[in-house]
């Protein structure tokens, strides 16, 4: 037990005490023999004290034997010789209580004890054994929740996690055929590319485990891969960001925007022969949610392979889904410019506040 159960103990029992005060000296007093608040308290805290002191054990009984763990006969038969050991030792304490509070002798007492109180002695210890067991199926219930939640929790976790490993290596898959496609065009620009490369995949694992960065973070590995784009595409890919100042400490998915420019870019901007552009957009709605933007002025929806359920839009849902349930969203329509425009809302929520 806990180190304040001693305390709640206490003062449930001084409570229990105080009330038959009140019942002994307004009894008392319609009786006509009516007696002083101060012994009608004495007397009853006297009683229910020694109570409190057996309750102890009997409870430390409850617990070490809770049902379900022995045959039910057994407990019974345990609980009824229990509780007339605890009967009978509260009477033997209450008459020691007597001689020292009430000058009355040891014999008397146990005497008027035995015809008095036995049965309510051991209906005490019942009400007490009944209220240990109820305390401990609450108590096993509020375990068996807190394990289901953290199994539930670990469950998302490594959901999550499996959707991060099935990104990365697409991801990787992806860079290295530019790098292997443009060997053949400009040495140069693939060696720089293999080394932009090494420092975006060192950066990537430096962040592995968090599921969910600061929107800056995002954007810092987002510039590095657009830089390998960039070298790729020889200087026909513009990026222009339109990212508000109070976004900055919002909390994004890890990884999430990654993907929706690798789409945008496979898939809107790789079979055009004019330069192409990414436009990047971050805001906060009046209504506690985020607002991030990734829109291109490629061939557009009708033209081009987006249809929304390739790998990386899929993980993305997935990865939506399983951080926020219903309360993020991730949408596709035609951009200003031509393109496509992926439209992601989630809830607002700051890095220092989590």
């Amino acid at each position: 037990m806990r180190w304040w159960h001693p305390l709640a103990l206490a003062g449930f029992w001084t409570l229990v005490g105080l009330a038959f005060a009140g019942q002994l000296y307004l009894t008392q007093t319609k009786l006509g023999t009516p007696v002083s608040w101060a012994f009608a308290v004495t007397r009853s805290l006297a009683d229910w004290y020694v109570f409190a002191l057996l309750s102890w054990p009997a409870l430390r009984l409850a617990r070490r034997f809770p049902l379900g763990d022995a045959p039910t006969p057994w407990l019974a038969a345990l609980h009824l010789v229990a509780g007339f050991v605890f009967s009978l030792v509260w009477m033997l304490l209450r008459a020691g209580v007597a001689v020292g509070l009430e000058q009355r002798p040891f014999a008397e007492t146990l005497r008027h004890a035995l015809v008095a109180t036995l049965v309510f002695n051991v209906l005490v210890y019942w009400v007490t054994i009944v209220v240990a067991h109820a305390f401990g199926f609450y108590e096993r219930m509020r375990e068996r929740e807190r394990r289901g939640l953290e199994l539930e929790k670990r469950l998302a976790e490594s959901r999550l996690q499996a959707l991060q490993m099935q990104l990365n290596p697409h991801f990787l898959f992806n860079a290295l055929h530019g790098v292997s496609a443009l060997m053949y065009r400009d040495v140069d620009a693939a060696d720089r590319m293999l080394v932009r490369l090494s420092e975006l995949l060192r950066h990537a694992l430096d962040r592995s485990e968090a599921q969910r960065v600061p929107l800056r973070d995002e954007l810092a590995f987002l510039d590095r891969y657009l830089e390998l784009e960039q070298i790729r595409f020889a200087g026909r890919l513009k990026v222009n960001r339109e990212v508000a100042d109070a976004t900055g400490d919002a909390l994004v998915p890890n990884l999430i925007l990654q993907p929706l420019v690798e789409n945008a870019i496979k898939h809107g901007l790789a079979s055009m022969i004019q330069p192409g552009t990414i436009t990047l957009r971050a805001a906060r709605l009046p209504d506690q949610r985020l607002r991030l933007e990734v829109e291109d002025n490629g061939v557009g929806l009708g033209q081009g392979q987006l249809g929304g359920t390739g790998i990386g839009l899929t993980n993305c849902r997935a990865r939506l889904r399983q951080l926020y349930g219903d309360r993020a969203q991730l949408q596709l329509g035609p951009g200003d410019l031509g393109g496509v425009r992926v439209t992601l809302e989630l809830p607002f929520e700051q890095a220092d506040r989590a």
